[in-house]
């Protein structure tokens, strides 16, 4: 087996999308723009602290979009970007080990 060095792509892969709440939280935005609550309501386990840390992180690395208005009370959009979408193949691959496995 070969070394896994700090390049490795998957290791790369996993800095971005890893953890316990990114992939769940992409694939919550799959289909449509989501507020901040739906996805807090989606992912009811989440805590409001690490949602936000989450989503800041994916908007960082450029898998979502965050878009704000200038209203009161303030309104946030999060959609997935087009790098956010070469994610959701992962995610179905996921799911479907999930199913066969459990």
């Amino acid at each position: 087996m070969k070394e896994i060095i700090s390049d490795c792509p998957v290791r790369k892969s996993f800095e971005v999308i890893g953890g316990k709440w990114k992939l769940l939280i992409i694939d919550c935005c799959r289909t449509e723009t989501k507020r901040y609550g739906e996805l807090k309501k989606l992912i009811p386990d989440i805590s409001e602290k690490m949602l936000i840390q989450e989503l800041k992180a994916l908007v960082e690395v450029g898998i979502l979009h965050k878009q704000s208005y200038n209203e009161v009370p303030p309104k946030v959009e999060y959609s997935l970007t087009m790098k956010g979408q070469k994610a959701i193949p992962l995610i179905e691959i996921l799911r479907d080990f999930g199913k066969d496995y459990f």
